[in-house]
């Protein structure tokens, strides 16, 4: 396991999963996993599905799947979690703004 990933468990919420750290974040009514990748150095959103987009699911598969979302959509104070909990597991917090 990288350093990297083994310090962000540390933080709050955070679990590891391979090469990434994952953790899941509720707010404002949205759900999104936020994906830290070692080797890339790079951050992701993803949508993940809401217990009511789950009940749609057995209709309409499409609804509960998770999707990746762009960097402008996330709120700003999910984003200046990411960093801080980043620069407190010795990563760069700047790797939260590098583009896909």
């Amino acid at each position: 396991m990288h350093d990297s990933i083994a310090a962000l468990v540390g933080q709050e919420g955070w679990r590891a999963e391979g090469d990434a750290a994952r953790v899941h974040y509720d707010g404002g009514g949205d759900r999104f996993a936020v994906e830290f990748y070692a080797d890339a150095g790079r951050v992701l959103y993803w949508t993940v599905p809401t217990v009511e987009s789950d009940a749609v699911a057995e209709s309409d598969a499409s609804a509960a799947t998770a999707a990746p979302v762009p960097r402008e959509r996330i709120p700003d104070p999910l984003r200046r979690r990411i960093r801080e909990d980043l620069d407190a597991a010795g990563v760069d917090p700047d790797v939260e703004r590098r583009e896909i």
